[in-house]
């Protein structure tokens, strides 16, 4: 009972110090924010919060039975664990004043004071701060969801809580501000990431692997999928709110918005059409996940580079990644890795790729035009943030193991996570 009041009055303090800490005063409206473009932001960011529960449903439909509850509620959990840590000092470190072009200043936007209505000059000059803030809160919603695929079905839900409040600080924050902020590390080398590419699916996809690899196998390992409708209806809305995540990512209603919305469609269509040839040819079905997991890496591999390219190189960009990414799964298989979703063979590997054609492709300084600058800082960076994302997940797995055991009982793993860590059974 002690221990029980003990939470609720943690719980009280913390509010209490959000509360009065900010002043949330968001000031009048200037006459600089553009209509147009503030209401595409709010659309797009609408598109990319939308992106979670397809994730959810994409996730869910492709684990066993006894564990559907647990894995769609690890991705819908994020919406509010991250929404209000972003609130609270994670916008902060990401977008706060540099330190060093590692991480922002976690006073400068410290309980989002200072956020306003006004535009801010880096981050949006034609729409209200206020919503760059809450477009980039989207991106770091997601991020985390992605990674609980590679361990799906074994770790204690308490322990992915306290493990995505300490990726949100201590990775995501600081690839965030070095990728997307002026004074940046990777900004300033000249790496390109339009929309995410490194930030959220090689991070994710990188963290998935310390995860597969901390967590180790499953008592039983399999491949059952559990329902294919709700895949096909987790990629639909997943397709659907990339819209928002690549074309929303130019900030505004102009050229790089259109050339990334159609990009984005492209590689998708490509890549997914690409799998399932090439499954066919392999001597497998054309099967309806195959299809859905081909989408997605297209959908993956066309983010860092959906407002640098033509549409010929976002279809060559699809298809190379799909290639890619099936062969990396179909290595997987044979090893003793236990990625249960293909987190890293998708999101890694397709992340890879993409910040690599990125380089190759990019409008006046790819490789193909004759500059081998961007090409040699992407390699160099991709080499660092794989570093970095797996050596740091890896480092906190082990810290929250310390402090909650994340791995469930065997007991516990047999008779699934929505009965044993919820309550609920589908």
């Amino acid at each position: 009972m002690k221990q029980k009041w003990n939470f609720v009055l943690l719980i009280v303090v913390v509010l209490l110090i959000l509360f009065f800490s900010g002043s949330y005063d968001l000031g009048e409206a200037p006459d600089s924010i553009d209509t147009g473009d503030t209401a595409w932001m709010l659309v797009a960011s609408a598109f990319v919060l939308l992106m979670t529960p397809g994730l959810a449903f994409f996730y869910g439909g492709m684990v066993n039975r006894k564990n559907i509850i647990s894995t769609m509620l690890q991705s819908f959990v994020a919406l509010g664990i991250v929404s209000v840590l972003w609130v609270f000092v994670g916008f902060s470190l990401a977008f706060g004043d540099s330190l060093g072009g590692i991480i922002g200043d976690p006073r400068t936007y410290f309980n989002f004071n200072g956020v306003s209505l006004s535009p801010h000059p880096d981050f949006g000059a034609t729409i209200p701060f206020l919503l760059f803030a809450f477009f980039q809160l989207k991106f770091a919603i997601i991020t985390p969801a992605l990674i609980t695929g590679s361990f799906a079905g074994r770790i204690r839900f308490r322990a992915y809580i306290v493990f995505i409040v300490l990726f949100i600080l201590l990775i995501y924050a600081p690839l965030a501000h070095m990728t997307w902020h002026p004074d940046g590390l990777l900004r300033n080398w000249g790496v390109l990431d339009f929309a995410g590419g490194t930030v959220v699916h090689m991070s994710a996809g990188f963290a998935a692997l310390a995860g597969a690899v901390f967590l180790g196998k499953r008592k039983r390992v399999t491949h059952e999928t559990s329902n294919i409708p709700y895949i096909i209806l987790g990629t639909a809305l997943l397709w659907f709110g990339w819209f928002g995540f690549n074309a929303g990512s130019a900030l505004g209603v102009n050229t790089d918005t259109i050339i990334a919305f159609a990009n984005t469609n492209l590689a998708s269509a490509t890549a997914m059409i690409t799998w399932i040839f090439y499954d066919r040819f392999a001597g497998r079905k054309m099967s309806a996940l195959g299809a859905c997991i081909g989408a997605i890496v297209g959908l993956v591999a066309i983010t860092p580079a959906a407002g640098f390219v033509t549409l010929g190189q976002s279809i060559f960009i699809g298809a190379i990644a799909a290639l890619i990414s099936n062969w990396a799964i179909q290595i997987k298989n044979k090893s003793e890795l236990d990625d249960t979703l293909d987190v890293f063979p998708s999101h890694g590997v397709g992340g890879v790729v993409g910040m690599i054609l990125t380089a190759v492709f990019a409008e006046e300084v790819g490789l193909i035009h004759g500059e081998t600058e961007t090409f040699m800082w992407h390699l160099i960076a991709l080499v660092l943030v794989a570093l970095f994302t797996f050596g740091g997940s890896l480092i906190l797995y082990w810290i929250v193991n310390k402090i909650i055991s994340m791995r469930v009982r065997e007991d516990q793993e047999e008779r699934g996570l929505d009965a044993s860590q919820h309550g609920e059974v589908y």
